[in-house]
């Protein structure tokens, strides 16, 4: 390595990047503020998709501060993402509020609220039975919603259109037309996750953030050195809880129109969740990676074919097949390769043999599962 690419550049207490680091992360960020000028020229790169899974990536950063560092899953964070959305439609509907940065803020209050009651019932309990409570306490809430007609819209969903005249919510105080309102909160995305990035550095490198990793390495020597595990578990749900909220309320900014299916649906939880592990949740940047990629995919896949569910489900599996680590996980790993294997063509035909030894040795395993679950033997 150069001396160039070794040199650390402080961005922040405790956090240093390299020149490389800075480069990849200048790209990623020069991409992303770039998406509006490509979209005029490419039209099968849509910004609101993008934006869509910049929020969708930002609930998959909060589930990753419990994944990563507790050790504990949660199939319930559509709550908050939906408790977000829906904070930010009531108060448009309801308290005539027309300024976006209010609604996001109403939202995130919205998810805090949940969180603090259901964090402090499922604080106290491991593995599956922390991820069943999480799941029913979703469940619940959408069962809430879907029984409120009148005053959550049920099914038909909130609008979050002001109840003024306006069209869409105010940015700043001034209203702007669709085109420019559309990137302005894009952009506004873009820092809302940039400063939240920068918060999560902090907090995971923080004694706190260390506590969390010992409370996940083992909750009993964890108490015994005299951490309050629940009470830590329950903040860190919290936390985790105002990432959903956040990207909740961004969320209806750029929909104006949030419905329980989208938003509070069990199946929702369960992709935030996948998110986090298909961008790799041992990394900081794997959730927004893992949160563009899937809502890409999910939602372009449908216009290209009729058999999108079957193409989605395929290339994901190839991609947790191939790359265990997750996205951004594997990346070190798939560089160094690459590198070899420019230097020596020969090794190229050795890894081909082995990636087949290695699907058909996973067909195997799959087909065996199958015929035990189907007929009880094996």
């Amino acid at each position: 390595m150069s001396n160039d690419d070794s040199r650390q550049f402080r961005i922040m207490k405790g956090l240093e990047l390299s020149t490389r680091q800075l480069l990849y992360i200048g790209i990623a960020v020069a991409v992303l503020l770039a998406v509006p000028d490509i979209e005029q020229f490419h039209a099968d790169l849509r910004m609101q998709t993008i934006y869509l899974g910049l929020c969708w990536g930002l609930a998959a950063l909060g589930v990753n501060l419990l994944l990563r560092h507790t050790e504990l899953v949660s199939f319930g964070h559509a709550a908050y993402f939906g408790g977000g959305a829906y904070g930010a439609a009531l108060v448009a509907q309801y308290a005539g509020i027309e300024e976006a940065v209010l609604l996001v803020l109403a939202g995130v209050l919205v998810a805090i609220s949940l969180a603090v009651v259901i964090g402090w019932l499922v604080a106290g309990y491991l593995d599956i039975y922390f991820a069943l409570l999480t799941l029913a306490f979703n469940q619940l809430l959408f069962a809430i919603v879907m029984g409120s007609p009148r005053l959550l819209g049920s099914d038909d969903g909130l609008s979050v259109r002001p109840a003024s005249e306006l069209t869409r919510p105010t940015l700043f105080g001034v209203e702007f037309t669709a085109a420019q309102y559309e990137v302005l909160i894009y952009y506004v995305a873009i820092a809302v996750l940039i400063v939240m990035l920068l918060v999560t550095w902090r907090l995971i490198n923080s004694p706190f953030g260390r506590a969390l990793d010992a409370i996940g390495q083992d909750r009993t020597r964890a108490r015994f050195i005299g951490i309050p595990v629940k009470r830590y578990v329950w903040v860190t749900f919290v936390i985790s809880a105002v990432y959903g909220g956040l990207a909740g309320g961004l969320y209806s900014l750029s929909m104006l129109h949030v419905r329980p299916g989208n938003t509070l649906f069990v199946l929702r939880s369960g992709e935030i969740l996948f998110m986090a592990i298909l961008g790799g949740f041992k990394t900081l940047l794997g959730p927004i990676a893992g949160g563009i990629v899937l809502t890409y995919m999910l939602t372009e896949l449908r216009f290209a074919t009729e058999y999108w569910e079957f193409a989605t489900g395929f290339v994901l599996l190839l991609v947790v097949f191939l790359l265990p680590r997750g996205i951004l996980g594997s990346w070190p790993t798939i560089a160094a390769g690459f590198s070899k294997r420019v230097s020596n063509p020969g090794l190229l035909s050795d890894d081909i043999g082995v990636l087949a030894s290695m699907i058909a040795a996973k067909l195997r395993d799959a087909a065996h599962t199958t015929k035990i679950i189907l007929f009880g033997v094996k």
